[in-house]
């Protein structure tokens, strides 16, 4: 079949999000046709240029996000017609008015900066990250599902849609003052939520910008009968701007729908306003919102990557009979490398355990007898009775440490060293290393050997500042392992790796080289980093965060984020447990194994692929390369009329009053009696 895969900031970049699993995606499915509708955010994006394309990706269109769509404006036109300019005017006043009344974004927005239920400030480092009590869905999001809002909303958005194509975009009206005074006409109207009512100018302005940038794909040519029009099913990679061509073409052609989130849109767009004004913060939640609501109901299948995404979802008002958790597949094979030497090493030490074991029947031969020998054995059997029977003793214990020994140095070389921990992931303040240096220092008073290796990259300024800010902590924590530390990274208690860097050890040798892998964050959605140390068979530490606990099931330990002393119990409890970390680590790889390789996830988007087309069928005619119709092109229940492929519904049964109820035989109808002067008898 013929998919539309459609990505914002992502595929087919090589710097875009997901990128990797779109990619996976699309060569694991190399029997259907994919056509790559992608949006790119900035112009460096573009420069960087696209990954390698397999041949089943026919065709790739790209549009900018980062500025305006070349519309009209561009060439000095504007909306034709005075009718033309009053159907945007009543449709972008529909929509504005359907943002202004969000329901429950007023008790969102209206928390000043710095405050949430529990006092926490929203920077990101120390205070609300979104994943406390009082910033879960239920308390985020409001009834974005309500059918009265959601129905104005969208039908705004289509009408706006159908204007944009006959007009051929709609850049200059969404960037005029007109609707600027519509979005003032809408904060006015009664009904409207209090923070938006004393929205001022400047505020305004903020608002029909980012509402600007986030309707550019009204604009595009992407929705013709030779594009979108012409797949059998639009795969959208996100919410938001990337599913809405994907709707457009739902609107225009009849296109199923199915949207895939490894993340949250929504909740990223939340953190993103944090320092915008309470009002603008207010009607951008409210518009997104509507959008994601709006998404969720036309689809005909949602995919969370998770159940923490699952959540966000089901509060937005996507329909639990449309959701399917689908995980995000990862390369095993990377990995299988780690497991295989520590089975090799676990193999070789069991080699040397049995020969040590077969030594003693061979050097137990009677020795020679030495004249005499016999009669001064005999005289001193009562003597040395008492020194064979420590000596046996003694032998027995020294062979019960030895065995001890031998199966802790099995359970190290299947289990990581036993006393290094590794961190790995992008150095940014929501991975909290600060807490995870503190609860190190806890470690190393009761484990003196312990080490710990921070394996990652430090993105953007806010990185490198924080990446500075951890080594200073570490230097105050272990003074002898300052910053101007000349020994080598091994011999040190912390180091810090940059990943990627060509003197850079694989992430698969820095598993293999940890006994146990921590994760620290205040932040997390689908940790990757987890995975990728249980294909190596390590035992794990994490925060309760994202989702983690669901991710590693019962395989690892968890502990609250924030909290060093738990975290540094938890790490000490597995350095000093070798044959725990082992169990672990086995259990932690088969369930890697089980949901989290490619292969599952390709086999799911399939059979997702074939239910929703089954269920959504396009009619189109196939024609061969001279452009004529192939015989036998449509099969012949394609002509039978009605819903045929739809889901069946339950038949509408009578009450059982009625069925139980008897009727009497009706009786004969009688022959009407004839009337009036010569009827006949």
């Amino acid at each position: 079949m013929r998919i539309g895969l459609l990505t914002e900031g992502g595929y087919p970049y090589v710097s875009g999000d997901a990128r990797l699993w779109c990619d996976r995606l699309v060569r694991g499915l190399a029997r259907h046709e994919f056509r790559v509708y992608a949006l790119s955010r900035s112009l460096r994006q573009e420069d960087e240029g696209w990954m390698p394309l397999p041949p089943q990706v026919t065709r790739v269109r790209t549009a900018p996000l980062w500025t305006a769509v070349d519309d009209g404006a561009a060439h000095g036109r504007d909306l034709h017609g005075r009718r033309a300019r009053r159907r945007f005017t009543e449709a972008y006043a529909d929509l504005a008015r359907a943002v202004c009344e969000g329901g429950a974004a007023e008790g969102r927005a209206s928390r000043s900066r710095g405050a949430c239920a529990n006092g926490c400030a929203e920077d990101g480092v120390n205070g609300c990250t979104g994943d406390c009590a009082s910033a879960r869905p239920s308390d985020r999001t409001g009834d974005y599902g309500d059918d009265r809002q959601a129905d104005r909303f969208g039908n705004a958005l289509y009408a706006l849609a159908d204007l944009a194509r006959e007009e051929g975009g709609l850049g200059s009206a969404l960037r005029s003052e007109g609707a600027l005074r519509v979005w003032e006409r809408a904060c006015r109207t009664p009904g409207t939520v209090r923070t938006a009512h004393g929205a001022r100018v400047g505020e305004l302005l903020a608002v029909a910008r980012h509402v600007e940038r986030a309707l550019r794909p009204l604009s595009l040519d992407w929705y013709e009968d030779a594009e979108l029009g012409a797949v059998d099913l639009c795969h959208a990679t996100a919410g938001g701007s990337a599913a809405l061509p994907a709707l457009l073409a739902r609107h225009f052609s009849g296109v199923p729908l199915l949207v895939t989130e490894y993340g949250v849109p929504l909740r990223t767009h939340y953190l993103a306003t944090a320092d915008a004004p309470p009002a603008v913060r207010a009607l951008l939640a409210s518009f997104h919102g509507r959008l994601a609501a709006e998404v969720y109901r036309r689809a005909a299948r949602i995919t969370p990557g998770n159940a923490h995404v699952r959540r966000w979802q089901e509060h937005c008002g996507a329909d639990r009979a449309k959701l399917r958790t689908v995980y995000p597949g990862m390369e095993a094979s990377r990995f299988a490398e780690v497991v295989a030497d520590a089975a090799d090493a676990a193999e070789g030490a069991g080699s040397a355990e049995r020969a040590e074991r077969a030594e003693p029947a061979e050097t137990s031969a009677p020795r020679r007898s030495e004249p005499g020998g016999t009669a001064r054995r005999a005289t001193g059997v009562a003597a040395t009775t008492g020194g064979t029977a420590e000596r046996e003793a003694f032998e027995r214990e020294a062979f019960k440490r030895e065995t001890v020994e031998r199966e802790s140095a099995v359970h190290e070389s299947a289990s990581g060293a036993g006393d290094t921990l590794v961190w790995v992931g992008r150095v940014e303040p929501a991975k909290d290393l600060v807490s995870l240096l503190h609860a190190f220092a806890e470690v190393r008073a009761h484990v003196p050997t312990a080490r710990l290796r921070i394996v990652g990259t430090a993105a953007g300024a806010e990185g490198r500042a924080y990446l500075e800010h951890c080594e200073h902590l570490v230097a105050r924590l272990f003074p002898d392992d300052g910053h101007e530390d000349t020994r080598p990274s091994g011999d040190r208690p912390v180091s810090f790796e940059e990943a990627g860097a060509p003197d850079a050890p694989d992430l698969a040798a820095v598993y293999a080289a940890g006994a146990v892998v921590v994760l620290s964050s205040v932040v997390e959605g689908f940790p990757v980093s987890l995975v990728e140390a249980m294909f190596c068979g390590r035992a794990t530490v994490s925060t309760d965060v994202g989702a983690v606990v669901e991710v590693i099931g019962g395989t690892g330990l968890v502990v609250p984020p924030r909290e060093p002393a738990a975290l540094a119990r938890a790490c000490v409890a597995l350095l000093r447990d070798p044959a725990r970390r082992r169990r672990l680590g086995e259990a932690a790889r088969a369930r890697a194994l089980e949901l989290f390789t490619v292969e599952q996830n390709v086999m799911a988007f399939d059979g997702l692929y074939l239910d929703v087309v089954s269920h959504s069928p396009r009619r189109r005619v196939l024609v061969d390369d001279r452009g004529a119709p192939l015989p036998f092109g449509t099969p012949a229940e394609a002509r039978l009329p009605g819903n045929w492929t739809g889901p069946r519904r339950p038949l509408r049964r009578a009450p059982l009053w009625a069925s139980d109820t008897t009727t009497a035989p009706a009786a004969p109808a009688q022959r009407p009696e004839p009337v009036g002067e010569g009827a006949a008898r």
